[in-house]
């Protein structure tokens, strides 16, 4: 407001919301400032392990075509604890909206993780996503820009989808790359073991603590 700071520079008293007028009335243009939301990351560094099952998820995107050259996204979820992954979903087009409607459906009535670890990605610092994450009480946690290494868990995972699923098949159309891709997901989460959870799928690791877990309240209740 140029016109305003020289007002004030030669001692008039004039109000803001009169000098907008003005410039509306002379069809002048004003540049208002817009003040960017921060968003703030719960810790700074990698994210703490997580102690069990929905505590922490991460979050990505992986980029692929299809055979006649056209351009799709992936979103990518991992569960830190369990390495569970509970949904990939492919699409020409991701926004806020879609990551949040893919959630929910994998989510329904069930309660939410408590925090989500994504990047700055336009998508997830999005007023669509930001108010899916209130509704949900899930807190999206922002790892440092530039810093990939902060969200360890998802790229690590995108890195074995791309090897074994995206870089193996060439996929002739979206809902032939939605299947395949689905499969993977299903392999990876039933049948494929990992050293960092003692040789065990993801499932079979969920299963045999939740099985501890029955055990320990037995014991305690008794």
């Amino acid at each position: 407001m140029r016109i305003w700071v020289l007002l004030r520079r030669e001692g008039w008293l004039i109000n803001r919301k009169r000098v907008r007028r003005l410039y509306r009335l002379d069809g002048l243009q004003l540049r208002m400032r817009v003040r960017r939301r921060k968003h703030i990351a719960l810790h700074r560094g990698p994210a703490p392990i997580p102690a069990g099952p929905t505590e922490r998820w991460s979050m990505d995107f992986v980029h692929d075509t299809l055979a006649d050259g056209r351009p799709f996204r992936i979103l990518t979820v991992v569960d830190n604890w369990s390495r569970h992954s509970p949904v990939l979903e492919a699409a020409f087009r991701m926004s806020g909206e879609t990551v949040g409607r893919a959630l929910d459906g994998v989510l329904d009535e069930k309660p939410g993780p408590r925090s989500i670890t994504v990047d700055h990605g336009t998508e997830f610092q999005s007023r669509a996503l930001e108010d899916w994450a209130y509704r949900r009480g899930v807190q999206l946690d922002f790892i440092r820009p530039g810093k990939p290494v902060e969200n360890a868990f998802i790229e690590s995972f995108n890195g074995r989808l791309r090897d074994e699923c995206l870089n193996v098949h060439q996929f002739a159309s979206l809902g032939e790359a939605r299947a395949i891709i689905e499969a993977w997901r299903m392999d990876y989460n039933h049948r494929r073991p990992h050293g960092s959870l003692g040789h065990l799928t993801p499932d079979e690791f969920v299963a045999q603590r939740q099985g501890q877990q029955i055990i320990e309240e037995a014991l305690y209740s008794g």
